[in-house]
C-alpha cells in the first residue's frame, strides 16, 4: 500500500515546541494532513518515553497505534473525510556537539527503534554519556561514529539516519560542522548509513550534485515543533505496514517499495541564501564571494546557506541527474496559499475556518494540495484557490529565498511570479 510518513519531529518535552505536541494532537493532525506513519520523537526524554508506553498500543510489526479510548476521542475530532489509520513509529533527534580534529562538531542525527525494549537499551546506553531529562532532542558530547556505534550494538533493525544535512549550524554537511563527507563524520561504520535526510533547504536536485551522495536514499520529514507543521515534508512509502518493510525499502531504494517525497520549495527554506538576519542581507553566493564572506553592514562573517555549501562540495554541474533517483514534488502549505489569498497570516483565525471548511469537504490537506481534481477545488474553494493551487502544481511561484534563519517568502499570485526549473515542478 502506498502511504505518508513523516519520522522526525519533536515531542512537548523538546525546547521551543508546542505544548501541543502530545500524542493526540499528533494522531489527529496526522489525518488532516493525511499522513499514516509518524514518528514519536524524543523517545530518551524519560517522561515522554512514559507517555508513549502508556497511551501506545501494538499494531503492526514494529508500529503503534493510539490505544482505544484516546483514539475514539481523537477520531470524533476530526472530519469524516479525514479519517484515517495512524501509526507511530519510535524516533529521536540526538544533538552531538564534540571536539573532533581540533574542530568543534554539531551533528544531529535521528535514530530509528523496533520496539520499546531496543528503545529502552538505547535510553540506557545514552545515560551513562549525558542528561537525558534536560531536552526532547538531547545534547551529548558524543562522536557521531561512536553514536551510530551505539545504534548498532542496541538491537537488529535499529538504524540511523543523518538529520537536515546541509543546515549550517547543526549538520552533517553543514557550513559550520567541519565535515565534507559522511566518511569524515561516521568513519568505518559509513557504510551503516544508507539514507540522508535533505532539510527544507534543499531538495533531490540539489542533492543529485554530489556524487557521494550517490547510492543513498534521500528522505524528507517536517522537523515539526508544532502539529499543524506535519507533513511540510514528508516521505512516500509503498509497503507493507512494518517498521521492517519501510527499513527494507529505505535501505535498497527499491523505487517499487520507495516512492519519493514531498518537498518545500527549497528557497522557502531559513537557510537556503546566505545572509546576516540582524543586518538584512541575504546574498546569493556569488554575492558572498565578492563580499569575501563578510556583511556589508556590520563586516562580521554572513551565515553561509545550504545552496552555497553544495556548491562548495557539488562535483556535477546543476541539472545532472545520477542514474539512482526517486520521485518528488514541490508543495506549499494550504495554510500559507489560503493566507495570501486572504491577505492574511497563515496563522489567522480566518484562514483557519476556511482550511477547516476545506478539508472537511474535500479530504486531508496532501490530497487537497496534490491529488484533488481542480473542479473540484473550484466548486469547494473557488477560482482564486483553483488557480494558487493550479501553478504550485506546475511550479509557477515567486519566492524571496530564506536566509540565516529567516524563511522565504513564497507566492502564487499572478504577479512578479517566476518559472521554477522544470526539474522542481510536480513529478
Amino acid at each position: 500500500m502506498q502511504f505518508v510518513a513523516d519520522l522526525h519531529l519533536h515531542s512537548h518535552f523538546s525546547r521551543a515546541t508546542s505544548r501541543d505536541l502530545d500524542l493526540p494532537h499528533l494522531a489527529e493532525w496526522a489525518q488532516l494532513k493525511g499522513i499514516t506513519v509518524v514518528g514519536t520523537a524524543d523517545f530518551t526524554h524519560p517522561q515522554w518515553f512514559g507517555e508513549l508506553q502508556k497511551q501506545l498500543e501494538p499494531a503492526e510489526p514494529g508500529l503503534f497505534r493510539l490505544q482505544s479510548k484516546l483514539w475514539d476521542a481523537v477520531e470524533r475530532r476530526v472530519p469524516f473525510a479525514c479519517r484515517g489509520e495512524v501509526r507511530f513509529l519510535l524516533t529521536v533527534e540526538i544533538s552531538s556537539i564534540y571536539k573532533k580534529g581540533d574542530k568543534t562538531r554539531r551533528v544531529h542525527n535521528v535514530v530509528f527503534a523496533p520496539s520499546f525494549d531496543a528503545a529502552r537499551r538505547f535510553n540506557r546506553a545514552l545515560a551513562w554519556i549525558g542528561n537525558l531529562e534536560s531536552d526532547g532532542r538531547p545534547i551529548l558530547g558524543l562522536d557521531c561514529r561512536d553514536l551510530l556505534q551505539f545504534v548498532l550494538e542496541t538491537g537488529d533493525g535499529c538504524f540511523l539516519i543523518p538529520a537536515h544535512i546541509w543546515t549550517p549550524h547543526f549538520a552533517v554537511l553543514g557550513a559550520s560542522s567541519g565535515f565534507n563527507s559522511l566518511e569524515e563524520c561516521f568513519g568505518d561504520l559509513t557504510p551503516h548509513i544508507f539514507a540522508v535526510e535533505t532539510g527544507l533547504s534543499s531538495d533531490p536536485p540539489m542533492n543529485w550534485r554530489l556524487s557521494q551522495l550517490d547510492g543513498l536514499t534521500l528522505v524528507s520529514n517536517s522537523d515539526a515543533h508544532s502539529p499543524a507543521k506535519l507533513g511540510r515534508e514528508a516521505t512516500v512509502f509503498n509497503t507493507d505496514l512494518s517498521f521492517i518493510a519501510m527499513r527494507e525499502a529505505l535501505e535498497t531504494g527499491d523505487p517499487e517499495k520507495f516512492h519519493g517525497t514531498i518537498e518545500f520549495f527549497p528557497e522557502e527554506g531559513k537557510y537556503h541564501y546566505d545572509g546576516h538576519r540582524s543586518c538584512g542581507i541575504r546574498w546569493t553566493p556569488r554575492e558572498t564571494r565578492q563580499h569575501n564572506g563578510l556583511c556589508s553592514v556590520c563586516g562580521k562573517a554572513v551565515t553561509v546557506g545550504v545552496l552555497h555549501r553544495v556548491e562548495q562540495l557539488a562535483d556535477r554541474p546543476a541539472g545532472r541527474r545520477p542514474d539512482r533517483t526517486h520521485p518528488f514534488r514541490n508543495l506549499i502549505p494550504l495554510t500559507v496559499i489560503l493566507g495570501e489569498i486572504l491577505n492574511t497570516g497563515p496563522k489567522s483565525k480566518s484562514v483557519d475556518q476556511v482550511y477547516r471548511r476545506l478539508i472537511a469537504e474535500l479530504g486531508p490537506e496532501l490530497r487537497i494540495l496534490e491529488h484533488a481534481p481542480l473542479l473540484e477545488i473550484d466548486h469547494v474553494g473557488g477560482r482564486r484557490l483553483r488557480d494558487a493551487i493550479s501553478r504550485m502544481r506546475r511550479g509557477l511561484v515567486h519566492i524571496e529565498p530564506g536566509y540565516d534563519g529567516v524563511y522565504g517568502s513564497i507566492r502564487v499570485s499572478m504577479i512578479n511570479r517566476r518559472k521554477i526549473s522544470p526539474s522542481k515542478a510536480t513529478k
